[in-house]
């Protein structure tokens, strides 16, 4: 005797198709699992998208102690040409208060993330204006890297001087104190022994003194500890000894890229540093 569909209970009720019957219950049961799986998919694309970071765009070098900025021309155009907004702090060397200030009013002006840079001494610039929260790497270069309550002079102390090329002016005022400054005609072998003689001379011969309260102020924050670093070790250096530099930077935990260079290494090695920095941009 036949059944007739229309004594089919509703979710047992067939439709046939080339000879395979499929119940309507089996074929809600797939829609089910296909929508479940498209919205998994959906809700891992979302989280994926909120918890990638996007690449920075804006890099902001602060220069080192006894040069100015105009020393990172070549990194500069490297950067530039690969499509980054670039920045070059001029700060005054004055004091480390007076210098993470010209710092962040750089930053300011950048819509960020930013790779923030320093060089020597701004090292320690940028360990403390680098927990502005637009930094999203730190790139220390031949750089001090002090943590809370360590001053630069402090770090520099740990291990023997490369060189006794420093020299310290007459304190002008109480208040002022002294200023530091290389001997010229040491100023080559030990600060640019790699970098061509007369551009080593102009580098002696326009030199930014830095202030004595610079090297004695501690930093208040290690913006280190929270965020990524990158450091250039330079393995020539003989003003940031390479020792106390590979001691800094396996405290802290940064990638590391060792370049055998002199201090200037922006300037004798400038696609090495280029490299670095967009490798923290990423």
């Amino acid at each position: 005797m036949a059944i007739t569909d229309r004594y089919m209970p509703a979710t047992q009720m067939a439709t046939r198709n080339g000879g395979q019957i499929e119940t309507q219950e089996t074929h809600m049961s797939t829609l089910r699992k296909s929508f479940a799986i498209a919205l998994m998919v959906a809700m891992t694309g979302t989280v994926a998208n909120a918890d990638s970071k996007p690449a920075a765009k804006d890099i902001v070098i602060v220069h080192g102690a006894l040069v100015d900025g105009s020393g990172w021309r070549a990194v500069y155009d490297i950067l530039s040409k690969d499509g980054f907004h670039v920045t070059v702090v001029q700060e005054p060397l004055t004091g480390l208060a007076e210098d993470v200030d010209a710092t962040k009013r750089i930053l300011d002006q950048q819509t960020g993330p930013v790779v923030l840079v320093g060089h020597s001494y701004a090292g320690s610039v940028i360990t403390e204006a680098g927990a502005d929260p637009k930094v999203s790497a730190l790139v220390y270069v031949a750089a001090l890297q002090p943590d809370v309550g360590e001053a630069s002079g402090q770090l520099l102390s740990k291990f023997a001087a490369p060189s006794d090329a420093m020299r310290a002016t007459p304190a002008a005022t109480a208040t002022t104190g002294k200023y530091f400054f290389m001997q010229p005609a040491l100023f080559a072998a030990t600060y640019a022994q790699d970098v061509p003689a007369a551009d080593a001379q102009f580098l002696a011969d326009s030199q930014q003194q830095l202030a004595e309260k610079a090297l004695g102020a501690p930093v208040s924050v290690a913006a280190w500890r929270t965020k990524p670093s990158f450091a250039i070790l330079t393995t020539q250096d003989h003003v940031v000894s390479p020792e106390l530099q590979r001691w800094m930077y396996q405290r802290s935990g940064a990638k590391v890229t060792e370049v055998a260079a002199s201090h200037a290494v922006f300037i004798s090695q400038p696609a090495a540093v280029a490299r670095v920095i967009e490798a923290a941009a990423k």
